[in-house]
């Protein structure tokens, strides 16, 4: 990438929404497309479970959409459901023309068709995967296809640093123009420019000292368009996911949902099981109600973990079945053919985003938001499992489809100036970067987790303000690193998840608080305006 490199659309991520989308406009542009680390490390490479469709008889639409509906406790748009829930058998024959091999299992009548699991929340069989490793033969697929297609061009380890818009240039007409981007290999920063930016970046769970995501999910893309001057709704809902193996070294180990769907039992150390007593789904419960049963249970009982057991099933069902979770678990010494599975809570999801139209157009024109980063409609005030990557190829589809309608209009881009780094210096004090870090992650866990207060609540907007003046103070005078990006991200999300959630005078979906335990009769989003652009 070079500098004051111009292109018809920047997509900003390289997981399943943005490489789908980069692949359906690539026939009629040029497109360059950013990773902040390599091109496979996005949230979509770590999917285990695989992609809700209606795809067998007894199912229907209706019942996906309903499902969705309940899980989204009041808050989706049944109107983004729908049209999202009608892609996806279109989506699931998309991936399989590229490349992607989903598990298959025979009928009596010795046909194959696509085996199906029930997660969280589902009323049906419904959810295509590729064994127990779904996002990684996609992410796998559409990269390669990516790399193969001569409208695409693909830059790994380069993180955007901010958007360059109309409001920014001074100008009356508040368009996206592309973004300054820095590249952690020359630690140089770029200016690129765009008729179309696309913001493909995922979520922001890396707020937290516990999550299942990457280290690359640092919420950059919704704290660019915040500070660029676009609106963020429902930024309380963080999902939790309920079962990640609880051990020293087993970073960001996800044990996926459909453990439990597949007859996975949640017990205490002595083997009872307690997720009965929480709700008539027991396990197979919506996440967030899992999530808790699981944080009570431990805080009550002073444990530091419970157990997931599936050792019931046949040595050959969980092998073949989990064949990827049976190993890594073997690698940190618990073989689930024979023993129950220590797991704990870890950050997940982020429900809310920025906000978008039913295209992904943005506030701002000329800039999308698709997949994570957004938010939609569909997921409300919990997302249902494995909607997420139907979410990404389904806005990838409708993004695509607005922007070749605009790809032909006129749009004269301003003048530009490149990056300024003539007033600032080399850091002095780099220990401040991760020192701040820490603390944010770890009192973001304490006070902003799954059960909170307003006491907690206010404890961590007092300290999220300290840290955002010191952060601002390090961003004007030393230059840019790919750390203090990252943690100048993670204080603007945070201080959105913050403002939110004492917002919200309820408990619904997942916001949980003990000052306001019950559900409001009537349902509406949180949505945060900017004051100004910075």
């Amino acid at each position: 990438m070079t500098p004051n490199s111009t292109y018809d659309i920047l997509i900003i991520g390289s997981g399943g929404a943005g490489l789908s989308l980069a692949l359906h406009l690539a026939p009629f542009s040029k497109i360059a497309m950013i990773s902040k680390g390599s091109l496979k490390e996005a949230n979509t490479y770590y999917a285990q479970g695989g992609i809700s469709a209606v795809l067998d008889k007894s199912d229907s639409l209706e019942s996906h959409i309903g499902d969705t509906l309940l899980a989204g406790a009041g808050l989706c748009k049944k109107n983004i459901v729908e049209k999202v829930v009608a892609q996806g058998k279109a989506c699931i024959e998309e991936l399989h023309q590229k490349g992607v091999v989903f598990t298959h299992q025979k009928k009596a009548d010795g046909h194959l068709e696509y085996h199906l699991t029930k997660e969280g929340g589902h009323s049906h069989r419904r959810v295509v995967h590729a064994a127990d490793a779904t996002g990684n033969a996609i992410q796998n697929s559409l990269v390669q296809r990516a790399i193969e297609h001569p409208n695409i061009e693909l830059f790994d380890d380069h993180i955007a640093v901010d958007l360059i818009t109309g409001n920014k240039l001074g100008l009356k007409n508040n368009q996206c123009f592309g973004a300054y981007i820095f590249d952690r290999k020359t630690e140089k920063v770029i200016l690129v420019k765009s008729i179309f930016t696309v913001l493909a970046t995922g979520g922001a769970s890396k707020t937290y000292l516990y999550t299942s995501n990457p280290d690359i999910s640092t919420g950059d893309g919704i704290a660019m368009a915040w500070r660029s001057g676009c609106r963020v709704a429902n930024m309380e809902f963080i999902q939790f996911h309920p079962t990640c193996l609880y051990h020293p070294e087993a970073k960001s180990s996800l044990i996926s949902e459909a453990v439990r769907g597949e007859g996975g039992l949640l017990t205490l150390p002595d083997g009872t099981r307690f997720m009965p007593d929480y709700h008539e789904k027991a396990e197979l419960a919506p996440r967030d109600i899992v999530a808790r049963a699981i944080d009570q249970e431990m805080k009550k009982r002073g444990i530091d973990c419970v157990y997931l057991d599936i050792h019931h099933k046949s040595p050959e069902f969980i092998k073949s079945h989990f064949p990827n979770l049976y190993s890594k678990c073997l690698k940190f010494g618990y073989d689930m053919t024979k023993q129950a599975i220590p797991v704990v809570p870890a950050a997940h999801y982020t429900c809310g985003g920025v906000v978008t139209d039913e295209n992904a157009q943005t506030d701002i024109p000329h800039l999308y938001a698709i997949g994570e980063v957004a938010s939609t409609g569909l997921h409300g005030a919990n997302r249902m499992a494995s909607n997420s990557l139907l979410e990404c190829l389904a806005f990838a589809r409708f993004a695509a489809n607005d922007i070749k309608v605009k790809l032909n209009t006129d749009v004269t881009m301003p003048e530009i100036p490149e990056w300024d780094e003539s007033q600032v210096t080399d850091s002095d004090e780099e220990v401040l970067v991760p020192h701040n870090w820490g603390e944010l992650r770890r009192f973001m866990w304490d006070y902003v987790g799954i059960v909170r207060t307003n006491k907690r609540l206010e404890r961590a907007q007092r300290r999220i303000k300290l840290l955002q003046h010191e952060i601002a103070e390090y961003y004007g005078h030393f230059k840019v690193t790919n750390d203090l990006l990252e943690l100048r991200n993670l204080v603007t999300v945070a201080e959105l998840i913050v403002e939110s959630a004492m917002l919200r005078k309820e408990s619904r979906g997942l916001h949980y608080t003990l000052d306001y335990p019950e559900k409001l009769a009537t349902s509406s989003d949180t949505i945060l305006i900017p004051k100004k652009t910075i």
